[in-house]
């Protein structure tokens, strides 16, 4: 099935490639904007732990709290990007996108005006399903209802994000988290008292919404300017030529000359041979999430919660890992639509060691101070010491799985970015998920959360073991044995990092705990960088490569 466009020809000046530096300057701004809505969302979930603790209600509203986390990775991260990108590209480089947005988006916005009113409706049965035995599930119901106009929402917000990067616009959609998370934290501090944990659900629909808002001005702006006088365009795999370069841009094109050629109407296809892969691979992966719930809400209140906050401020290091991934895809894209296979691998086998070192930095440090990180961060109001320490458990365990995560979210990307159907990643995918799956069923009663950390860490490498496997015959000639060789020794200097962590945290036993955190942070980097100097793993070199 494909979405078709009649693009009417116009003469036009073609879409240029930006100017030297606006990579650099656009990155910098998305780090920045990035960085801004972590902290915001560090600090949302800082308020929550405040307002409700780790009890039945906060565990209520983390099973609707899944909605939009699952809409995000398909709607805004993952899917939505990896296929609208190339389309607007695609579309500009023949002279216009107004045509693509008149086909595709009435369609989009009425798919998800549908699906929104189906979970609406599907609310009390969605929650039985994600979560039974949860303690209050008609709490969960109404948080769900709320939080579902995300679908909707995160929906446009994606689109307009695609469009407005396919524009180099790169500013308002770098600030849809800020947007976000500003809309939940401004709604609990002012309904907290009257609506309880339901304020929190609100306040998800309240972001979603100005996430949206941020981004629409600048949409019609470009739409409307000379920028988009069209020119036929036909969307199927191939190629996507710009003055000045041999082949694709901005995340690997997909576009050829309409089939008539010049003065004829051409046509803007999106093949779902391509679509699918994309979608099923990014429900897949935020499966992992919904498996987890599933098999925690049978255990004692409190343990979502625990799992969830464990989870949140584990993953900030892969989070951090993966910006030199973002920023680079384009790069790759082009190498590989142009042909050039060895510079595609350079620039992966650099992407994949700035990833592993970060991500190995950042779970030492986690490891380390977990109970000190926790404690600093959430152990005020509801959340007590028994909720400190339960979470900091499970945070030990999850970081374990965090060297996996980073390097699915770094291999995902060099698979699509050839342009072309592929269903590799979704079977790696559904292999870890599998094994997740059977590990939590197999560790949840003799272990609890701990179990459940654990099924996700086992699950998540598998799947990265797969992809990094699979990469040089499908996708990018990466060299397996060398990169497993290095990485090897990083991961030795991890743990000795871990190690002298730990001993800083013994050397201050009455310390507050921030004190002990932050020493740490000295503590762990130096240590990583001697034992990496020791083992024979570079260091020096890791600013060139990024």
């Amino acid at each position: 099935m494909t979405d078709v466009v009649r693009v009417r020809p116009r003469p036009g000046p073609r879409h240029a490639a930006p100017p030297p530096g606006f990579v650099a300057r656009a990155a910098a701004v998305t780090a920045g904007l990035s960085v801004a809505g972590s902290v915001l969302g560090l600090l949302r979930d800082q308020v929550i732990a405040r307002f409700f603790g780790a009890g039945a209600d906060s565990d209520a509203f983390l099973v609707a709290w899944t909605v939009p986390e699952l809409a995000a990775t398909v709607l805004i991260e993952d899917a939505m990007a990896l296929l609208l990108v190339p389309a607007f590209s695609a579309a500009l480089a023949k002279g216009g996108a107004r045509p693509l947005v008149r086909g595709t988006l009435p369609r989009l916005a009425a798919l998800l005006a549908v699906a929104t009113a189906a979970l609406l409706a599907a609310a009390p049965l969605a929650v039985h399903l994600l979560a039974p035995g949860l303690a209050a599930p008609g709490l969960a119901v109404t948080c769900t209802r709320l939080t579902t106009a995300t679908i909707l929402t995160f929906g446009l917000a994606g689109y307009l994000s695609a469009a407005l990067r396919a524009h180099h616009r790169f500013l308002p959609p770098a600030a849809v988290y800020v947007a976000y998370n500003v809309g939940i934290i401004t709604t609990l501090l002012a309904l907290h008292g009257r609506w309880g944990v339901r304020s929190a659900a609100a306040g998800v629909a309240v972001g979603g919404a100005l996430m949206v808002l941020v981004q629409l001005p600048s949409f019609v702006r470009v739409m409307r300017s000379g920028a988009t006088r069209a020119e036929g365009v036909a969307m199927v795999p191939g190629q996507s030529r710009l003055p000045g370069h041999p082949a694709g841009v901005n995340g690997g094109d997909t576009a050829t000359a309409g089939p008539d050629g010049p003065g004829s109407a051409g046509r803007v296809r999106l093949g779902m041979g391509l679509v699918v892969p994309v979608v099923l691979f990014a429900v897949a992966r935020q499966t992992q999430v919904l498996v987890e719930r599933f098999f925690a809400a049978g255990l004692p209140a409190g343990a979502i919660s625990h799992l969830n906050y464990a989870q949140k401020v584990a993953q900030l290091p892969m989070a951090l890992s993966l910006m030199v991934c973002t920023v680079t895809f384009p790069v790759v894209s082009r190498a590989l639509a142009g042909g050039d296979r060895e510079r595609a691998r350079q620039r992966v086998e650099r992407d994949l060691t700035l990833a592993c070192v970060v991500v190995l930095l950042g779970t030492a440090y986690v490891v380390a101070c977990a109970p000190q990180i926790v404690s600093t961060l959430f152990q005020r109001g509801a959340f007590d010491a028994a909720d400190t320490a339960a979470t900091a458990a499970v945070m030990r365990v999850y970081a374990l799985g965090l060297l996996g995560q980073s390097l699915v979210g770094a291999l995902i990307r060099p698979y699509f970015s050839a342009a072309r159907p592929t269903w590799y990643p979704v079977a790696a995918m559904a292999a870890g998920l599998s094994l997740t799956a059977v590990v939590d069923g197999a560790a949840v009663t003799p272990w609890g959360a701990y179990g459940i950390a654990a099924g996700n860490a086992a699950g998540i490498s598998l799947t990265a073991v797969l992809l990094l496997r699979g990469l040089p015959a499908r996708a990018v000639p990466v060299r397996v044995p060398a990169l497993t060789a290095a990485v090897s020794r990083y991961v030795l200097a991890a743990a000795a990092a871990t190690g002298a962590g730990w001993c800083t945290t013994r050397l201050l036993p009455g310390a507050p705990a921030a004190l002990a955190a932050a020493a740490c942070c000295l503590t762990v980097p130096l240590a990583f960088a001697a034992a990496a100097a020791a083992v024979g793993a570079p260091v020096r070199s890791l600013p060139h490569a990024a």
